[in-house]
């Protein structure tokens, strides 16, 4: 993805320190807005068609997004689908056993991942059994990270897929589109980048 604007970095307000908060952006909100025009253009013309771009269910969402942890898309597909026939609900891949587990996770690799993702399931459940309710995945972002396996990335890619919140999941590719279109500092900081990453995110279209 590549574009010829260059939009303009703010002043630091202290020598060798790059300037983000809350109340000082790194970045003009017009340039912001430029931004946000390209990545949805470019994304409305090249985006893949994934099956979990067409549901809004947590579980799932949190199942696709622990697959596709180090493994290629084109391996994640037919097994996300095959888990989610198998195991269609946190109650369900709650009752399997760890060895059932990971015998449908081979050839995934990483079988911590599956091994989370069933404590995981394991943790809802009992939870939602001592309180006398179905079993879902917790819609704030602490609460998610609060699960086994949970990390600040997949917290908030289930906010967004499931839920299109305002909430930015910052990976590896964000970095380098935001680096890029932004003009930012390679070496600007997590909590920097993900203020940036809030701010540059269109508002109700989290999900594109």
């Amino acid at each position: 993805m590549t574009f010829s604007t260059s939009p303009r970095l703010r002043p630091s307000s202290d020598a060798g320190q790059v300037a983000g908060t809350a109340t000082t952006p790194l970045v003009d909100p017009v340039d912001l807005a430029a931004v946000q025009a390209r990545l949805l253009s470019w994304y409305a013309a090249n985006g893949r068609d994934l099956p979990w771009r067409h549901i809004a269910d947590p579980y799932a969402i949190l199942v696709s997004e622990v697959m596709l942890q180090q493994t290629p898309v084109s391996r994640v597909v037919p097994r996300y689908e095959e888990w989610l026939r198998v195991w269609p609900d946190l109650e369900s891949l709650a009752a399997a056993s760890f060895r059932e587990v990971l015998l449908r996770w081979q050839g995934l690799g990483y079988n911590n991942r599956a091994l989370r993702l069933h404590r995981c399931a394991v943790a809802v459940t009992g939870s939602a059994t001592t309180a006398g309710t179905r079993a879902r995945l917790p819609r704030t972002l602490d609460g998610l990270q609060a699960l086994p396996g949970v990390g600040p990335y997949t917290a908030r890619a289930v906010l967004v897929f499931a839920h299109n919140a305002d909430v930015a999941a910052v990976d590896a590719n964000v970095r380098r589109v935001l680096t890029h279109e932004l003009g930012l500092p390679h070496d600007l900081g997590p909590k920097d980048l993900q203020t940036v990453a809030d701010a540059a995110l269109p508002r109700g279209r989290s999900r594109d």
